[in-house]
């Protein structure tokens, strides 16, 4: 018995052993998505989020659970809903808006936050400075508040005579403020004046267009924010209806039928979030993973929607478009 008690403790060690890793490498991570707009309106987003968790190994209902959440573009929903993911204990929060970034970031300083925002997470109190973020929040920032000038240069070749230009803005949203400074700087400076129309409920969008319409302006820039996401396609509508040159910072709103964007690759932005994901999962802390600025633009022009409202784009602008609907 003394000589067998050695060879049934190894069998037992080896057993538990194996059972152990098993059970590692059968670890299903939890992670939450919150979303400022509806399911319908970041379809694209979430696919190629769950593409670029696929390709780095992780499949919903085997070894990753995704607990989805969408505000419907309804800025108040989103403190329960930071809430509700935060008591499932989730590893990990993904956050795509920066509303919803700052509200997550007020619920936890404890679980990993990865956002994909449109204004500058320093500004908004997201991490400390992009290089080092500091805390437990980091991911990708697309910038839009300084793009204000590109949008505006853009629109005027588009309408050559155009000397005000109407900007759709939700000044309920944090980085309000941030873009109109930008937008008017830039204004200044292409001798161009701008006219802020405040937007907070959809309710609001066809008065709105109204009020534009009988001001006269040249054209329309609509602010890259969750509530007009939300609504791209009443946007989109309205400015066909009224006839109005308008540019956008996002292709979803061209590809439903407005005029112009300018703005980075939606998807490539989601797969890029996923990348995020798996590195915080193996172990690297947020603090420690420098945050991204959207590097590539896409100038989309769509000459259907010009036709509608009796538009000619002028030849130089079309060349130096990457995408042309026609």
């Amino acid at each position: 018995m003394r000589r067998k008690f050695p060879i049934w403790l190894l069998l037992i060690v080896f057993l538990t052993t194996v059972s152990l890793a098993d059970a590692q490498s059968k670890k299903v991570s939890r992670i939450g998505y919150l979303a400022g707009a509806s399911a319908a309106v970041v379809t694209s987003g979430v696919e190629a989020f769950r593409h670029g968790l696929r390709e780095l190994g992780y499949v919903e209902g085997q070894n990753i659970v995704i607990e989805y959440r969408y505000a419907e573009g309804k800025f108040e929903r989103f403190a329960d809903l930071a809430t509700e993911l935060v008591n499932l204990k989730v590893d990990l929060i993904v956050v795509q808006s920066t509303p919803a970034a700052r509200v997550v970031k007020k619920a936890t300083q404890t679980i990993p936050i990865v956002f994909v925002v449109s204004g500058d997470p320093v500004e908004n109190g997201l991490v400390e400075s992009l290089a080092k973020p500091g805390g437990n929040a980091t991911g990708i920032a697309q910038g839009f508040e300084e793009f204000g000038g590109k949008w505006l240069e853009l629109l005027r070749e588009a309408v050559p005579k155009m000397r005000t230009v109407a900007v759709l803005r939700n000044p309920d949203f944090p980085v309000a403020a941030a873009f109109e400074r930008h937008q008017r700087d830039a204004a200044k400076a292409l001798g161009l004046q701008l006219q802020i129309v405040p937007v907070q409920k959809i309710e609001e969008l066809s008065s709105a267009f109204t009020s534009i319409t009988k001001s006269r302006v040249g054209g329309v820039l609509v602010d890259p924010t969750v509530f007009f996401s939300s609504n791209y396609r009443r946007v989109v509508e309205l400015a066909e209806k009224h006839r109005l040159p308008a540019i956008y910072g996002s292709r979803r709103f061209v590809d439903a039928g407005g005029l112009m964007s300018y703005a980075d690759n939606d998807a490539e932005r989601m797969r890029r979030a996923a990348v995020y994901v798996d590195k915080i999962l193996k172990g690297t802390k947020p603090a420690d993973l420098p945050v991204e600025r959207a590097m590539k633009f896409e100038f989309v022009i769509n000459l259907k929607a010009a036709k509608q409202i009796g538009l000619t784009v002028p030849p130089n602008l079309l060349v130096r478009a990457d995408r042309v609907i026609r």
